[in-house]
Order: C-alpha cells, then sequence, then structure tokens
C-alpha cells in the first residue's frame, strides 16, 4: 500500500464499518477486510478501476462523491475516507460535510500545495509545479482544487470540525518531525492525513489546532 494507506488502516479502528471514497483499485479495502476486519466497502468514478476490485470480489460501486454520498443514510458508517482525492472534487465543502453526515468520522489524506518546493518552482519558473506527487500538467490534471494544510484546517475551522488527529508525512514515507507546529508541517510535509469528528465530539483543546 501507499504510504498514506497505510497510515489511515492505523487510524481505523478493528471491527468497523468503512466507506472508502475514491477506492481505486481497493487495496486499501481488502488490508482492511483481511487484517483488521472491518465491514469496508467503497466508491470509485474510475469504471475500470471498479471492475479491477469487483474482479477480485471487493465491495465496490461506480458512483460519484460530489453527488453520490447524498444517496446514503445518515449514520451508516463509522468512518469514511477520503483518499488523494479532495483536491479532484467539484465541491470539497459539500463533500466534507456528507462523509461527516454519513460518517462518525472522516479520514482525509491529500498533497499538501503549501510544500517549499512547490513554491519555489512557482517562484522561479513562474509555472506550475511537477514533482512525484503533483505530476500531471495543469491541462491534463485531475487536480481542480489544490490547497495546503492550513487551508485545509481553515476550513475545519470554518465548518467546525473536530480535528482528532492529523500528521504531515514525505513521499519517502518519514513521518514530519514537527508534529505540535502546522506552520512548519505546511512548509516542509509532502502530503496531510487528518482524522475528523462532529463538532459536538469536539474537545476543547484539540479544536483549533491551526492556531499553534
Amino acid at each position: 500500500m501507499r504510504l498514506d494507506q497505510r497510515l489511515i488502516a492505523e487510524m481505523i479502528e478493528p471491527g468497523t464499518r468503512v466507506l472508502d471514497i475514491g477506492s481505486g483499485d481497493g487495496t486499501l479495502i481488502d488490508h482492511l477486510f483481511r487484517l483488521r476486519g472491518c465491514d469496508a466497502r467503497g466508491i470509485e468514478i474510475d469504471m475500470r478501476e471498479v471492475t479491477r476490485s469487483v474482479a477480485h470480489g471487493l465491495p465496490v460501486v461506480h458512483g460519484d462523491a460530489d453527488h453520490d454520498l447524498a444517496h446514503y443514510p445518515d449514520g451508516a458508517f463509522d468512518y469514511v475516507v477520503l483518499q488523494r482525492t479532495l483536491q479532484a472534487v467539484e465541491r470539497p465543502r459539500e463533500v466534507l460535510r456528507q462523509m461527516l453526515r454519513i460518517g462518525r468520522h472522516a479520514i482525509v489524506s491529500f498533497p499538501n500545495f503549501g510544500h517549499w518546493q512547490l513554491r519555489l518552482m512557482l517562484l522561479f519558473s513562474g509555472r506550475m509545479p511537477m514533482t512525484t506527487v503533483w505530476h500531471t500538467p495543469w491541462y491534463d490534471t485531475p487536480n481542480i482544487h489544490p490547497c495546503t494544510i492550513r487551508d485545509f484546517l481553515a476550513l475545519c475551522q470554518e465548518e467546525g470540525y473536530c480535528v482528532q488527529k492529523w500528521m504531515a508525512v514525505d513521499e519517502d514515507g518519514e513521518r514530519a518531525p514537527w508534529r505540535r507546529s502546522i506552520r512548519l508541517a505546511n512548509l516542509f510535509g509532502e502530503q496531510a492525513l487528518f482524522l475528523l469528528g462532529r463538532k459536538e465530539d469536539c474537545e476543547p483543546e484539540k479544536a483549533h489546532p491551526g492556531k499553534r
């Protein structure tokens, strides 16, 4: 599995109900089912990936996060996962709202557009950056809403979501050492992971990590 998928799996309690949005080939779902005993299923927009998943016996349906989450009932899952898909959806704010309506927890991973290499590339070349994480040219990329870690935290504060856990990591698999500093994580973290809860589940000391 990718690094973010391994870290997501560690955030999920065994034996829980999980919906994986943008499940790809079903790697995370398969891991959660076999090794953590979860009732895990997925929704994927790419029909080829859906076909691959179903061929391996995985419960994945064809669907669009921007429109199809509204059809799920309230509280249907313990965890709703959005892995590296936030920047590619049309309405990220609404997708997050739906995730925390149908799930008790939401887990979101996304590439951090505030990373220092991207800033330098934009500064010195004046062109959209290309890295191992952001690896498609601007005219062919599915990423229509790139954001930074601080952008995401600001949205969570506006919506009143409880940030129960967060981390910044690099693409090589190292967790960032600046776990208590959002500003440093925003500068040096290549990708971010957030475990979110509803407002009523938020502890006062964890409500506003972006202010640290």
